[in-house]
């Protein structure tokens, strides 16, 4: 692990890999931090890939700021680091929020965007319900901490049955959602709930893009991914089977397969 200070926030990183292969950005969803992308690293870095996995500021080893924090400050952290690193451009890619953070990223410096990872998320902006859900949520870690909410959630962010089939997995989500700050989960939440609508981030990529979603995800259901891969021309769209909200970590193989060949036809 390393770290950086960038918008006066200290990162915590991870930079594995060639330095000199082709960049690739994963961004951690909430409320988890980059561990959660440990099996892709792997992946790609064998295929010869540099791999930049950062904690996002609240989360994980980055320190943790109080507030709101929308995600256009996720996106141009990640911007700073990749100057910091010397990273000019690089294929990004996301998960939930992460998902969210990369089109954000994609409005901002669609320069820097060589190819697109659009994992168990959706393009749509906050609703007025989903706003009052958020802050509310956001209230109640701030008073109760994450145990309750962790367990609460478990069988959403992976499926009830990889809950008992997959014990080592759940294991890792559990902990990562326990370990999360209250305090910059809170702050995230929030600045989800003023999130805008990206169709238009979307229509407008010229550059390659993989859409991925568990079968079973109860967050982001297949309708939304199919939704992008129809709205982003080009687009590759793979469901995998036997997933939820996590197929990165419930079916990594098939996960990793499905990135192996979406950067292999990039870089090929």
């Amino acid at each position: 692990m390393a770290t950086t200070v960038v918008g006066g926030v200290t990162l915590a990183y991870d930079d594995e890999g060639d330095r000199d292969g082709p960049a690739l950005v994963l961004v951690h969803g909430h409320p988890f931090d980059r561990s959660m992308w440990a099996p892709q690293v792997s992946a790609a870095t064998a295929a010869g890939h540099r791999v930049i996995v950062p904690d996002l500021r609240g989360y994980g080893a980055s320190e943790v700021v109080p507030g709101v924090t929308p995600l256009e400050t996720f996106a141009r952290d990640i911007a700073a680091l990749m100057d910091h690193l010397g990273v000019p451009g690089a294929v990004v890619g996301g998960l939930s929020m992460g998902g969210q953070i990369v089109m954000e990223f994609q409005r901002l410096f669609p320069g820097r965007v060589t190819g697109l990872v659009l994992a168990d998320t959706f393009p749509g902006a906050e609703t007025e319900e989903g706003r009052r859900a958020r802050n509310a949520m956001a209230d109640r870690l701030l008073a109760e901490g994450m145990s309750g909410y962790a367990d609460e959630v478990l069988d959403r962010m992976i499926t009830p049955r990889n809950v008992t089939a997959l014990p080592a997995v759940a294991a890792h989500v559990l902990a990562m959602m326990r370990g999360t700050s209250p305090e910059g989960a809170a702050a995230a939440l929030r600045g989800r709930a003023q999130r805008p609508d990206y169709g238009a981030v979307l229509t407008a990529v010229r550059v390659p893009a993989l859409i991925v979603v568990g079968r079973d995800d109860v967050y982001t259901p297949v309708a939304e991914a199919e939704a992008m891969h129809a709205a982003v021309a080009g687009s590759r769209l793979v469901v995998i089977e036997g997933a939820g909200h996590l197929p990165n970590l419930e079916r990594p193989e098939e996960f990793n397969e499905a990135l192996r060949r979406f950067l292999g036809r990039m870089c090929g």
